[in-house]
């Protein structure tokens, strides 16, 4: 967390709510507490044992350069933070910031030289998310986050220029939409020209249910891998050129590359044993399935 992110928040709600405060003050150049600072400060941890730190500012006088000053006035911070931290309960999302001489000064030099712990008293302590004014997140369910309703027919374009129209495979949408981390789903009926990774047109819907999953799942990233049948060895890297195809299309209609990679596994992970006893074997391996890898 930046240690020089405003305590905006905090200093907004001050004087409202139950939020204290209590000021620590310095020698001239002095980041170490004096003898009597360091009584009142030990005093005050010995007095307050229930109470939660949510916030440690530093401050300087304007003696000295602005970068001289902000270094002071984090030390002053850090000083006292290692003073209270094991002593003190403080928020998990603590803040400090180094102000320097960048405030309002007093005209007495004295009580700028200073750090102001904000704090909560036990009582408050419930609500200190009110106090601070942080409002809670919203839980998003799952159901809620991927309430989409998918078409059951598109037109698309087809190379030639003409125009076709398609039922989509909406069962197989919700499948990805929903699917979890680690999930590997099958694109059924996604078939390529013999021995090439030209897709063949009565399977080019599969590739537009693809990509309109990823258009309406900004968050959903993807592995492509493909399978092949028949031989043991993949001597051209036909599977990986299949799952490159896929990726290519993806990426020309607008899907960020950070979101897909592919990879071809020849037939290294058949479905049936090879070699395969009939055609029905032999199209189940020879396969591209999406591994997903954020939803």
């Amino acid at each position: 967390m930046n240690k020089f992110l405003s305590i905006v928040i905090v200093l907004l709600v001050v004087n409202t709510y139950a939020q204290q405060q209590f000021s620590v003050y310095f020698d001239s150049n002095k980041y170490e507490t004096n003898a009597t600072e360091t009584k009142k400060l030990q005093r005050w941890i010995y007095e307050n044992p229930s109470v939660k730190i949510v916030a440690i500012n530093g401050y300087t006088d304007e003696d000295g350069t602005n970068v001289f000053n902000d270094s002071l006035a984090k030390k002053r911070v850090d000083f006292i933070f290692k003073l209270v931290k094991d002593k003190i309960k403080i928020r998990e999302d603590f803040k400090t910031r180094s102000f320097g001489e960048n405030f309002k000064q007093s005209k007495i030099k004295a009580e700028n030289r200073k750090a102001i712990i904000y704090y909560l008293l036990a009582k408050d302590i419930p609500k200190e998310n009110e106090i601070l004014g942080i409002k809670p997140e919203v839980s998003v369910t799952k159901s809620e986050k991927k309430n989409i309703k998918y078409p059951e027919k598109m037109i698309f374009e087809n190379p030639d220029g003409t125009k076709s129209e398609y039922d989509l495979d909406v069962k197989f949408m919700n499948e990805v939409t929903q699917a979890k981390i680690g999930d590997k789903l099958k694109i059924e009926n996604l078939n390529f020209v013999v021995n090439t990774f030209i897709v063949v047109q009565s399977s080019r819907k599969k590739l537009y249910e693809l990509l309109l999953v990823m258009q309406n799942n900004p968050d959903l990233k993807i592995e492509i891998q493909g399978h092949l049948c028949c031989q043991p060895i993949d001597r051209v890297n036909l599977s990986t050129q299949r799952a490159q195809s896929v990726y290519k299309f993806l990426v020309a209609n607008g899907i960020d590359k950070t979101r897909l990679s592919y990879k071809g596994f020849g037939s290294t992970q058949p479905i049936y044993s090879l070699p395969e006893k009939n055609e029905e074997e032999r199209a189940a391996n020879r396969r591209v399935e999406i591994l997903v890898v954020q939803n």
